[in-house]
Order: C-alpha cells, then sequence, then structure tokens
C-alpha cells in the first residue's frame, strides 16, 4: 500500500505519454525520432513511424504495469528505472538542454530535466523493496 502513490502518479503519467503517442502525425513522429536519434544514434536504423509506434508501446505498457497492483513492485520499479534512464540520457545527450559545463537545465531542457523524478521514484520503490525483503529475512 505504500508503494501506490508513486506507482499511481507515475503509472499514471506514464500511460498518458503512451497514449498520446499512439497515433502520432509523421511530423510528430519524425521530430520525435530526430530528438531520441541526436542521443542514441543507433536509432537511426528504425523508421520513424515504427519508433513512435515501439515508444508508445513501451509506455503504455509500462504505466500499465505501475498502476496495476497485482505486478510486483520491484518489477514495475526496474522498469521505471530503465525508462527514467533512457530520458535522462536524452538531456545529457543532446545539445542545448543544459547550460555549458553544468547539469543546470536551460529553458529547452527543463521538459526532460524533470524526469529525474521519475528516476528518483524508481530508486525509492527499489530500495524499499529490498529494505522490506532483507527485514523479511
Amino acid at each position: 500500500m505504500s508503494h501506490l502513490p508513486a506507482r499511481i502518479a507515475s503509472g499514471a503519467y506514464i500511460l498518458n505519454s503512451g497514449l498520446s503517442k499512439r497515433n502520432a502525425s509523421p511530423e510528430t513522429a519524425a521530430g520525435l525520432h530526430g530528438f531520441a536519434t541526436t542521443a542514441y544514434p543507433f536509432l537511426q536504423q528504425v523508421e520513424a513511424q515504427k519508433f513512435v509506434k515501439a515508444l508508445s508501446t513501451a509506455e503504455i505498457a509500462l504505466g500499465a504495469a505501475l498502476l496495476v497492483p497485482f505486478v510486483p513492485t520491484r518489477l514495475a520499479a526496474a522498469g521505471l528505472a530503465a525508462f527514467s534512464g533512457g530520458l535522462l540520457g536524452l538531456y545529457l545527450r543532446v545539445p542545448g538542454m543544459r547550460e555549458p559545463g553544468s547539469l543546470r537545465w536551460t529553458e529547452q531542457g527543463q521538459a526532460i530535466a524533470k524526469d529525474v523524478f521519475l528516476a528518483g521514484i524508481a530508486g525509492t520503490l527499489l530500495a524499499d523493496t529490498d529494505r522490506r525483503a532483507k527485514d523479511a529475512s
């Protein structure tokens, strides 16, 4: 029960993000794909519409996993950690997201910098499940 607020907040946010990308226009897909390939060049091999469809599906699946209580917290938190790590990778690798020589965000980077909260939620959920497992043994 103590994990529900964090799971609901992050799950609803990610699920909504995935649903909003589900029927992305070609222009939106190209923009998202271009942004992602700046940080992760290997994604250039993937067609933009396929990339956005896969991203949408992954976000919907992760959001749902966080929202449904029968998915173990450790599993949902691991998915959230991986997802937020990818988002923070964008923040660190895409030029113009941060002030030069700093972790401080620019105006353009603020929308992604806030994803550090998702990483914090994932870390807290993982640490708490570790603590509970140790207490149980």
